[in-house]
């Protein structure tokens, strides 16, 4: 192995901990809560609102279905992330 991949190898901090899947659950969670509540504020702006018995428009349906899809599963899935981004965060202040 040349002596150039030894000293990147190295260089690496002692600190970082394997790649598992936290970024991804933060990045997935994040951007599936932005888009459900990105729907929520379009449909009560500009898709018509929605009353007691649903939206208004057929847009709006479309809208409050992604909302209430996006919002409950994205938020289990940030929650998890920033639960596994806090332990690793604890493990690798314990080394």
């Amino acid at each position: 192995m040349p002596a150039s991949h030894r000293d990147a190898r190295s260089r690496r901090p002692a600190s970082k901990m394997p790649d598992d899947g936290t970024r991804q659950l933060l990045q997935w969670g994040g951007s599936m809560v932005g888009t459900g509540l990105l729907a929520a504020v379009l449909l009560e702006t500009m898709l018509g609102g929605f009353t007691r018995t649903g939206a208004s428009t057929n847009t709006g349906w479309f809208a409050l279905i992604v909302a209430l899809m996006c919002i409950p599963f994205g938020s289990l899935l940030l929650t998890l992330g920033i639960a596994k981004w806090l332990r690793n965060r604890s493990l690798a202040r314990g080394r």
